[in-house]
C-alpha cells in the first residue's frame, strides 16, 4: 500500500503533471477543481506522498439528491426505497457524489482508489454532518468495475450505454455495519 496524507486542495497546491490516463479525470483537476472549490460547488481532496511525495490520487465531493423524476425507471426507486424506513420515505434522499477521482498512473492499481473510497464511506456513515444517506457518482465506463468492488449499486438500467453511469452506495448499511462490529 501507498503511504500518503490526504490534503485539502489549496491555492498553493501542487497539481501540474498528474496523470492518471483518463482525460476528463486530469482536466477537471488541471483546470475546474481551484474554480469549484472557490464557487463553493466541490471541495477537492489531494492524497500526496509515495517515494516522491508527489500527488498520488485526488477527490472532489460535492452536494446531491437520489430522486425520482417522471419518465424514471419506477421499479428502480422502488427497490431503493424499500431500503428506507416507510416512515421517512421521500421524493429525493440526500447524497454526496464523488465528483472526480482518480489516481496516477505511477501508483495505479495499488488500492489507492478503494481505499479513498472507504475512506470517504466512513467520514460520512460516522461522522455525517448535514444528514447524508447515499454516496452517489457517474461511473466512467472504465471505473464501474471498482465501484461495483466498493458496494455501489446501478441506479437504472436507461444509462446502460452511456459513457457514464449514475451508481450508489446506501451509507445505512454501511453505518449499521460499523455499529454491529
Amino acid at each position: 500500500m501507498v503511504a500518503y496524507e490526504l490534503k485539502r486542495l489549496e491555492a498553493g497546491s501542487v497539481i501540474e503533471g498528474f496523470d492518471c490516463g483518463n482525460e476528463d479525470i486530469n482536466g477537471f483537476l488541471a483546470e475546474d477543481a481551484r474554480d469549484y472549490q472557490d464557487g463553493l460547488m466541490a471541495v477537492t481532496y489531494l492524497a500526496v506522498g509515495g517515494e516522491d511525495k508527489d500527488l498520488v490520487a485526488y477527490f472532489c465531493l460535492l452536494n446531491d439528491k437520489l430522486a425520482y423524476l417522471p419518465g424514471d425507471d419506477k421499479k428502480a426507486w422502488n427497490r431503493l426505497n424499500r431500503k428506507v424506513n416507510n416512515r421517512k420515505r421521500m421524493k429525493s434522499y440526500p447524497a454526496v457524489k464523488i465528483g472526480r477521482l482518480g489516481t496516477s498512473i505511477k501508483y495505479a492499481r495499488q488500492g489507492v482508489a478503494r481505499e479513498l473510497i472507504d475512506l470517504v464511506k466512513l467520514r460520512f456513515a460516522v461522522n455525517n454532518r448535514t444528514g447524508c444517506r447515499f454516496l452517489t457518482v457517474d461511473a466512467h465506463r472504465d471505473a464501474i468495475g471498482l465501484y461495483e468492488k466498493c458496494g455501489f449499486s446501478f441506479f437504472t438500467e436507461s444509462d446502460r450505454d452511456e459513457e457514464t453511469r449514475l451508481m450508489y452506495f446506501d451509507l445505512k448499511l454501511f453505518s449499521d455495519a460499523l455499529k454491529n462490529g
